[in-house]
């Protein structure tokens, strides 16, 4: 049984307010955090740390991703309702709700098939309409390209062009890209068949992407 509680949307206005302080400035992205019930995606019993601006651990080495770098990568990305989002690391399914309350058509591919489960279960209850897929996120989606936004939500190596190429022209991926220690937060808008112009916006730490075109972990 999920539940909202009274105290539950208390928490996420305490939080939407320390974002503002941390530098967020988008109302739609704020407004979505608010929305999104966090604690519906965390593990049952670490729930009362729902509403701390911490990353934490879910199933299979993954995380939850700090909510500061969830609004810290959907404010880049400029969101607009009735947009074409692909979302590379489903993970818990957070990130993915916020995108969606926001009014966008959705796809999130994730590998690791016991979240992927767990996330399509959760939307459903939800009530949200994301396709949910199993699958290799470094090669992105390429049958269902081209996208308006692409969002990594893993530490790559690299940005490789096959993901650049599933960007409509005008559109925009934001990466965490670097080592596996620490990545940096770029902005890659495509502005023509072959034209990119990239922007770096911090440095942050992600569980790796790995797959064909992420990092090979033994």
């Amino acid at each position: 049984m999920l539940k909202d509680t009274y105290k539950d949307k208390g928490k996420r206005n305490r939080l939407v307010e320390e974002l503002i302080t941390m530098g967020i400035q988008s109302t739609s992205v704020l407004k979505a955090i608010q929305h999104v019930p966090r604690h519906f995606f965390f593990p049952k019993d670490f729930a009362d740390k729902a509403y701390e601006n911490i990353a934490f651990p879910i199933d299979k080495k993954q995380t939850i991703s700090q909510p500061y770098t969830v609004a810290k990568q959907t404010e880049l990305l400029d969101i607009q309702t009735g947009e074409k989002v692909l979302e590379i690391g489903t993970g818990s399914g957070y990130q993915a709700a916020v995108l969606k309350v926001m009014g966008v058509h959705l796809h999130t591919i994730e590998t690791i098939p016991t979240l992927h489960q767990k996330a399509k279960i959760l939307f459903s209850k939800l009530g949200l309409t994301i396709n949910a897929v199993l699958g290799d996120g470094s090669l992105g989606l390429p049958e269902l390209a081209p996208f308006d936004k692409i969002i990594i939500t893993a530490g790559a190596p690299e940005l490789k062009e096959n993901l650049l190429k599933q960007l409509k022209i005008g559109g925009k991926i934001v990466a965490p890209v670097g080592s596996l220690d620490v990545q940096k937060m770029i902005l890659i808008h495509r502005i023509g068949d072959n034209e990119y112009t990239e922007t770096d916006h911090g440095n942050f730490n992600f569980v790796p992407l790995t797959g064909f075109n992420g990092w090979t972990i033994t």
